[in-house]
Order: C-alpha cells, then sequence, then structure tokens
C-alpha cells in the first residue's frame, strides 16, 4: 500500500449505472457505448457499467463493451450485491454474473445500516459481514479490483456507529482496495459528513481508501463529497450533469473542477497530446446530454451555458477592466467561455462586450454604444428580451452599425388560419399564406403545420427556398409563448422566443406583438434573416 500523500485519487464514474436510475431517463445499450467513450475522454478512472444478471440490457453491455470499447484511461466496473443470506458465494447466480462480466473492477453495494440488515434483508448483523466477507474474498480470489459501496452508511452510523465501521472494516480485512461511505438517502450536512470520515480515517488506518457516494437530496452532494475529501477521503463518485433517481447524485464534474482548479490537484487522465482533462468538461457534458435526451441545466456550475454569463451594467463595467474581478474561475480552463446578457440592466460597457463576443469592435464608437443602449431599454420596456436571444440582438446592432439589415425579402402579406369540422373531438387543421417578394420574383406559397405557427414557419421556407435553397435546412426546435401582462387576458402582450437550427449551429431570436401570430412572425423573420446572415450570403 502507499502512502496517503502518495496515494492517486479515484475517480469512479456511475452515470450509466446510477445516473441511468433519474426519472425520465431510458439508457439503451448502444447509448452506454456512446457516452463511456466521452466519459473516457475527460479523463475519469473508472466506469461503472452497470448490473450484469440483474438487468439484461447492462448484461448485453459488457458482452459488447469487451470487444466495442478501447478505453485510455477508464477501466470498467461491474455493479452487484453480495452474496444473499445463506447462500455461498460460487454459487450465487448474481455473483457469478458478476465473475462473468469479465470487467476487472466490482462494485458491491453491501448494507452497513444494521436497520436495514434485519428489515429490508431480515437476517442477521453477522451473516450480512459474512456476506460481505465472503464475497470480497471470492472476487479478490478471482483476480478482481474490489470496490465496496457501504450503502445507507451515513445513517447507520448515526444510529449504530459500532456496527456501521463493523462493515466497513469487513470489507478491508477480506481484501477490499475501496470502501465508498454513500450517503444514500442524501440527508447529510458538510459538518457532519467531515466528522464522520474523519472518525471512519482513524479507525481503518493511514492506508485504507475510503471513498464518498452522495447523493443530492439536501442540495449538498457536491459540498458533502468535498468535505469527505477534505477529512481524508481520496476515493469520488458522482454522475455527469448530476444525474440519479429523486434530486440526482453529486455531480461529479463540478466536484472535480472543484478540486483541480480551487485544491490545486490534478485529478482527470489526460492523453499523450495533451487532449482531455478539464477543458473537455462543457463539451463532453453537453454530448452526454444529447444522447441522455435531457436538456443541459443552464445554470450548472463550470458547464452550464449561464455559468459565466453577467447581465448587470455595473458588472460589465468592471469586467472591461478585469473579467477576473467578476468570474470565480477561468472559463476556458472547464472548456466553456464568458457571456455577456443584453437586457434593461445593460450600459454601454455591457454592449460593447456583447458586440466583442459577436465579433464586432465597438470601442470608441460613444454615439452608436449610446444608441443601442437606448434602444435595448427602449425594447425591454415593450416586452421584449435580448439575453436569451442573441440572434435578434445582433441583427438590431447590425441595423445600427450599417443603417439596416440584410434585406434578403419583402413581406406582401402573411396570413394564418385554424379550421376544424365537425365536432369537439375532431382533429383541426392549420394553413398559413405568405406573399412576398424575393430575388425579383414575387411567390405566393401555402403551407400546412402541426398548428398555426408550424404552418407559418414552413410556407415562409417554402417561399424562400427557390430563391435561398439554404432556407431548408433550417428548422424550428424550440418554442417558448409567455402572456406579459395576464391582467389584459386575450388581449395581452405576448412574447415568443424560437430557436432554430441548420443542423450544424443553433440561434435564437424573440418577437412580441399583440397576439401570438404577430409575435411568432416577428421572431420567424428574424430566424430566417439572421441564419442567411451568418452563412455569409448576401441578399439575391
Amino acid at each position: 500500500m502507499t502512502s496517503q500523500t502518495a496515494r492517486p485519487f479515484h475517480v469512479y464514474d456511475t452515470t450509466l449505472r446510477d445516473g441511468a436510475q433519474q426519472e425520465g431517463m431510458n439508457l439503451s445499450v448502444g447509448d452506454k457505448l456512446a457516452i463511456a467513450p466521452l466519459l473516457d475522454e475527460v479523463g475519469v478512472g473508472f466506469i461503472e457499467g452497470g448490473w450484469p444478471g440483474a438487468i439484461p440490457k447492462d448484461t448485453e453491455f459488457f458482452a459488447r463493451a469487451a470487444k466495442e470499447l478501447d478505453l485510455k484511461n477508464a477501466v470498467l466496473a461491474a455493479f452487484g450485491a453480495t452474496r444473499k443470506a445463506g447462500a455461498v458465494a460460487w454459487q450465487d447466480p448474481q455473483v457469478r454474473a458478476l465473475l462473468d462480466a469479465q470487467a476487472p473492477v466490482v462494485t458491491l453495494v453491501a448494507k452497513s445500516d444494521l436497520r436495514h440488515v434485519e428489515r429490508a434483508l431480515r437476517t442477521t448483523g453477522e451473516e450480512n459481514l459474512a456476506m460481505i466477507t465472503d464475497t470480497v474474498e471470492l472476487l479478490v480470489r478471482e483476480g478482481r479490483r474490489v470496490v465496496v459501496d457501504a450503502e445507507h452508511f451515513f445513517d447507520g452510523y448515526r444510529d449504530n456507529p459500532a456496527y456501521s465501521r463493523s462493515a466497513v472494516l469487513a470489507a478491508f480485512e477480506a481484501g477490499a482496495e475501496v470502501v465508498a461511505l454513500c450517503d444514500t438517502n442524501g440527508g447529510m450536512l458538510p459538518d457532519g459528513v467531515t466528522q464522520v470520515v474523519t472518525e471512519i480515517c482513524a479507525a481503518v488506518g493511514p492506508n485504507a481508501i475510503l471513498g464518498i457516494h452522495a447523493h443530492n437530496d439536501s442540495g449538498c452532494a457536491i459540498a458533502n463529497s468535498l468535505a469527505a475529501v477534505g477529512a481524508g477521503c481520496t476515493h469520488v463518485q458522482g454522475t455527469v450533469n448530476g444525474y440519479g433517481e429523486r434530486t440526482g447524485n453529486a455531480d461529479l464534474l463540478a466536484v472535480v473542477a472543484n478540486l483541480e482548479l480551487k485544491g490545486g490537484r490534478q485529478l482527470l487522465a489526460k492523453g499523450p497530446d495533451g487532449q482531455g482533462g478539464l477543458r473537455e468538461m462543457t463539451r463532453i457534458a453537453h454530448a452526454i446530454s444529447e444522447i441522455t435526451n435531457i436538456a443541459p441545466f443552464a445554470r450548472q456550475p463550470y458547464v452550464g451555458a449561464s455559468a459565466f454569463a453577467h447581465k448587470a451594467g455595473l458588472h460589465a463595467s468592471a469586467i472591461k477592466v478585469d473579467p477576473d474581478l467578476y468570474q470565480h474561475a477561468d472559463p476556458l480552463a472547464v472548456g466553456n467561455d464568458m457571456r455577456m446578457l443584453i437586457s434593461d440592466m445593460a450600459g454601454r460597457a455591457t454592449i460593447e462586450l456583447k458586440g466583442r463576443e459577436l465579433g464586432f469592435d465597438l470601442a470608441g464608437q460613444g454615439e452608436l454604444l449610446t444608441r443601442v443602449t437606448n434602444r435595448v431599454k427602449d425594447a425591454e420596456a415593450n416586452g421584449y428580451t435580448y439575453d436569451a436571444a442573441d440572434a435578434s440582438f445582433e441583427l438590431l446592432l447590425v441595423e445600427e452599425l450599417n443603417g439596416g439589415r440584410p434585406e434578403y425579402f419583402q413581406v406582401e402579406s402573411w396570413r394564418s388560419i385554424v379550421e376544424r369540422h365537425g365536432s369537439r373531438g375532431a382533429a383541426a387543421t392549420a394553413e398559413a399564406t405568405v406573399k412576398l417578394h424575393a430575388g425579383g420574383r414575387r411567390f405566393v406559397t401555402t403551407g400546412e403545420g402541426n398548428g398555426p405557427v408550424n404552418a407559418l414557419d414552413h410556407a415562409l421556407r417554402q417561399a424562400l427556398v427557390h430563391v435561398y435553397p439554404e432556407v431548408e435546412k433550417f428548422e424550428l426546435i424550440d418554442f417558448k409563448v409567455r402572456i406579459l401582462d395576464a391582467m389584459h387576458g386575450t388581449d395581452a402582450v405576448t412574447r415568443v422566443l424560437i430557436e432554430t437550427s441548420d443542423g450544424k449551429t443553433s440561434w435564437s431570436t424573440v418577437g412580441v406583438g399583440p397576439n401570438l401570430l404577430e409575435a411568432s412572425w416577428e421572431a420567424l423573420t428574424d430566424s430566417t434573416i439572421w441564419g442567411l446572415h451568418h452563412l455569409g450570403i448576401a441578399p439575391r
């Protein structure tokens, strides 16, 4: 065994197993095989793939992983339980399935709360310790590295510290490499974690590797993980993006970023070319979000779109002098970037910095900055918002810089109707007609869609595709509506935010009007204009 100061630190990811228990998440074997290389690329040391033998998909995952995965930094861990009460470890089919998975690491969940032993397992405390010992010894004899997850450890320790401690000691004495202390119910606070981990470190000695597995039910999973590391744990478990059942597990990326950037540790492995590690965190977190089909959380620490976004004008003035004055870390260190949000709080410094972010040098253009600032404040007073509509703001900026926006088309008229025949339950149809001029020609097109806005979108693109074939790739991917003055009922001002994609990038625009259709039309036309402008296409 190495000394505590020289001992390597374990970064253990359980996204594919514990994270996959999140409500609404259903990972296929193909999804897991796609996520595992991303976890390996960011540099984690362990990837827990699932529970072979208990879940057929996980059995298939390990069988395919042995043939299809070529991990550079991580090793696979198969998760399972200790032998059943009264059984022989070698004959327990679940234990045999762990061996059959051929993973170099096996992680065993073991009861460490006597109440769970007696009420859930319906056995004695002595038999549970024997179950831990027998299973660990068997796996070690078969050449596996063994991690024991001491389930419900902190709750059990508060109720009966002697028994919970004996479960940890039994695992180590049987040959376990790591025992992870689990806050399974997620109710611990950092000071309690510090106290318990300190006491267990003293009990197991300096050469034992203790880990932390925290859930976020009290909102403290990241803080509890950091507290455990501060008290002596050198193995930390968690999930990408904090996935997991109920309120989730500890966000492993945030835990590691804190330990590396604030604690000066080097925890994530990097390839020979220096790639991987923290600088890949944002990209990989978002790539995994795409696979799980769970939208990224904008305010997620370090990797969220809003993690380094600044809105207040006072902040912007200071950021213009020194970005570090209002940022706790360099966003580039985690592959993210600083963003300036444009709102009625914006001052001239905010506009200048946002212009620079969009590729415009506005330094020294005081009159222009004043015009843009005043226009933004007036627009937001009338219901617009630009902090989530960068494309609309960029068009506003282009107008002020060039005396107008690119004129790709001139609208003659548009209309959209919803029609339903027959009974109340009959299906309704939506149809829109757009009349416009583009490329020296007049177009009259009709589009049908799932609702009046979708029909308008189809009609607009059908008209323009003859002159600008690039719009065929444009697709509306998100649509948000907000009623701004609910006191006016159906006469209230409506704001629409839409997000459009061309398959490579996405952009957001805003429209405001006295009704849903007028607001949507403004956002749709802005979206089309920005998309063509972004592609460098000149009006035809």
